[in-house]
C-alpha cells in the first residue's frame, strides 16, 4: 500500500486535519518520509527545498491538511542587556528568537560560555524554537541577490 504524498504547503492553518511535530532542523526539507501524531505515515516531496513554519501545513494529494507543530527542543533562555547579546549571538550567524523581555537559542555550551562571560542570566529550558527569519525573506534565508532594488 502506497503513502498519502504531500508536494504543496499551505501556510498558517488553524484547522489542519492532523499534525506532525517537527523541531528547528527538520522543518527545513524537500523531500521525506513523517509520521504524523495520529499515526499516519507520509511522504514529502516538495519541488525545493522548504523552512515550515509552525502552524504550516503540509497539503496530501486528496486534499487533507498535516499541519506542522514546532516541538519542543533544548534552549536557552537569555535575559540581560538584550541589544548588546543578540549583536554577539549574531555575529556568530546563530539562529535566534526575539522577544521583548529575552532571546531564546538552541542549546550550546560555547555560545553559554560566551554570554555568562557578557554577564547574561541564562536559564536552560524545552520548547518550540522559531528564530527569526532575518532581512530578506521569511523563514530561513539562503542569500539573496543585491540586483533589486530598495
Amino acid at each position: 500500500m502506497s503513502v498519502p504524498r504531500a508536494s504543496a504547503v499551505r501556510r498558517h492553518v488553524h484547522h489542519p486535519d492532523d499534525i506532525v511535530g517537527l523541531d528547528y532542523d527538520t522543518r527545513l526539507l524537500r523531500r521525506k518520509r513523517l509520521t504524523s501524531a495520529s499515526g499516519e505515515d507520509f511522504m514529502v516531496d516538495l519541488a525545493e527545498v522548504t523552512h515550515l513554519d509552525h502552524l504550516d501545513a503540509f497539503v496530501l494529494e486528496d486534499g487533507r491538511t498535516i499541519g506542522v507543530i514546532a516541538a519542543p527542543e533544548a534552549l536557552i533562555r537569555i535575559e540581560g542587556d538584550l541589544p548588546r547579546l543578540a549583536w554577539h549571538i549574531g555575529n556568530r550567524h546563530t539562529p535566534c528568537q526575539v522577544h521583548a523581555d529575552h532571546l531564546l537559542i538552541r542549546s550550546d555550551h560555547v555560545l553559554r560560555a560566551m554570554l555568562e562571560q557578557l554577564g547574561a542570566t541564562l536559564t536552560e529550558i524545552e520548547g518550540p524554537f522559531s528564530p527569526e527569519g532575518g532581512a530578506y525573506g521569511h523563514g530561513r534565508t539562503f542569500g539573496h541577490e543585491h540586483s533589486h532594488e530598495h
